[in-house]
């Protein structure tokens, strides 16, 4: 029986590029995001053509009952689930100084980035201790995308780090509370992404990249977080539960 993967934002961008990284794996896969779906039917299609079956549940992760109903079709669908993705996420509408930035934005990247895929998991991470309970060779993981600005601070967007550092601190809870159900948790920390979410600031990373910010000089691209994602679906990193892969290009390493 096919192995059955849910990833938040995955209409496009990272989450699409998780998606079909998944699907190539031989998951099938659910794609959950806000747009109407028609917006992603091309994504949709191509999920099909790597041959995964494939369900769109139009959701926002903030929305209680809509991850309610969300997981309501997942069942009804495929009656199991094997991977949660918690992808989704947003940047900051404006870079703003955190002398001056608002309570606003603030809230609304806790809950989009935080507070949803929190919760989402808690009602996920139950129904896989069912799963497990019913059928001890049932395989299931949860995979948390951060950011390396869950660790590094920029000062114009510390909204975004913060959300982030909430993230890094969720998949360590996790990990912890589903240790004895033999259910991983873990996280991938990208680094520099080409993606819509970074195609405004385009410019001033060329010219990082170009001055050696990175110790591979080159954008990262979606797939490269979508292989990382299908390592730990599979199962490669079974006893690693709580560990953080690291999709940077060898930002985040100390140099002198």
């Amino acid at each position: 029986m096919k192995h059955v993967a849910l990833i938040t934002g995955a209409g496009r961008g990272i989450g699409l590029g998780i998606a079909e990284c998944l699907a190539k794996d031989g998951k099938d896969i659910v794609v959950c995001d806000v747009h109407e779906e028609s917006v992603v039917a091309e994504a949709m299609a191509g999920l099909r053509k790597l041959g995964a079956e494939v369900l769109y549940c139009r959701a926002d992760v903030t929305d209680a009952m809509a991850r309610k109903t969300m997981l309501e079709q997942i069942k009804a669908k495929f009656g199991r689930l094997n991977v949660l993705v918690n992808n989704a996420g947003v940047a900051p509408k404006v870079r703003a100084d955190i002398l001056e930035a608002t309570e606003e934005s603030f809230e609304r990247l806790i809950r989009i980035n935080l507070q949803g895929p929190y919760f989402l998991t808690q009602a996920v991470a139950n129904w896989m201790i069912e799963m497990k309970k019913a059928d001890p060779a049932f395989a299931g993981c949860i995979i948390n995308i951060s950011s390396v600005s869950s660790t590094v601070a920029s000062v114009t967007r510390g909204d975004y780090c913060i959300s982030k550092a909430g993230v890094s601190m969720a998949t360590l809870l996790y990990a912890a509370r589903l240790g004895e159900y033999d259910l991983p948790v873990y996280e991938i920390r990208p680094g520099i992404i080409k993606t819509d979410m970074t195609s405004a600031v385009t410019a001033k990373y060329d010219k990082l990249i170009g001055e050696g910010l990175l110790l591979q000089s080159r954008w990262g691209h979606p797939s490269d977080i979508g292989r990382a994602a299908a390592m730990l679906a599979r199962g490669d990193l079974a006893y690693s539960t709580g560990q953080v892969i690291m999709v940077d290009g060898g930002q985040t390493i100390h140099r002198l």
